[in-house]
């Protein structure tokens, strides 16, 4: 990653970001909860990227080096938390599922954030409960160290599309399948398709950020037709393709009429 710039104490509240804008890479001496209320946020570091829809969260320990970039207009809520409160016992990025307590929570606790009352005590008390009650979701793209894995990854980074199997993508790169197939393993800690697959449903996240029909997203990530993909995409995400186009219509009609 690029130079960082070190933010020792982080701000917890509400940041607009907008589409195709970012945060540059930075680290804080904070523990983070990022949440997209609008929009879809990706967070990437030295080990890979992390994204969220609204129905995921993005752990962040202090520390990391990480950058934030937005897909489609988004309202990032940042929560700080010292390093003694670690509800999730993680040293590492992750992807937590968000239900609708949690979201409620989050944005509550966002939205005043000067406030200083016992309410607010009360509220963060129980923003941790449930976070420690938060499943961690397998939303991660790992990034490759090994020159010849960097090769091949970059491939299908450009073009997700790409279907080329493993040993055609690896004699493009000099490099035998078995070799692949190993370091996909050390490296990821996952198979070369499940790295695929993480790598196609960021993508169409991306894209359906951007309000790009459910069908050519399915062609743009590869998928052989759009029943493949929404069937992969709900068991990700727990919803259709449609139906998490209608909760950001309906999360940005919102956003509007409070900001009016």
């Amino acid at each position: 990653m690029p130079k960082s710039r070190h933010a020792p104490r982080m701000t917890t509240g509400l940041r607009p970001l907008p589409a195709g804008t970012g945060v540059d890479a930075h680290r804080h001496d904070e523990h983070q909860i990022v949440y997209a209320g609008r929009g879809v946020l990706s967070v990437t570091t030295e080990a890979g990227s992390w994204i969220a829809p609204a129905t995921r969260a993005v752990w962040i320990p202090a520390g990391t080096v990480h950058e934030h970039h937005a897909h489609g207009d988004t309202d990032l809520h940042l929560v700080a938390l010292p390093v003694r409160d670690n509800p999730l016992r993680l040293d590492r990025p992750a992807v937590l599922k968000v239900g609708p307590l949690l979201r409620e929570l989050i944005l509550a606790y966002t939205e005043r954030p000067a406030d200083r009352g016992a309410e607010r005590r009360r509220l963060r008390a129980v923003l941790l409960d449930q976070l420690r009650h938060s499943a961690e979701q397998p939303l991660h793209v790992p990034a490759a160290t090994d020159p010849r894995l960097v090769a091949v990854c970059a491939l299908l980074r450009d073009d997700p599309a790409d279907n080329r199997t493993l040993a055609q993508l690896g004699a493009t790169a000099g490099v035998s399948d078995r070799t692949l197939t190993r370091l996909c393993r050390a490296e990821f800690g996952m198979s070369f398709p499940q790295w695929r697959t993480q790598l196609r449903l960021h993508h169409a996240l991306r894209l359906l950020a951007e309000d790009t029909p459910v069908t050519v997203v399915a062609h743009r990530c590869g998928w052989a037709s759009s029943s493949a993909f929404i069937d992969v995409f709900r068991r990700a995400f727990g919803h259709t393709p449609g139906a998490h186009r209608a909760h950001r219509a309906h999360r940005a009609h919102h956003a509007h009429r409070a900001q009016r």
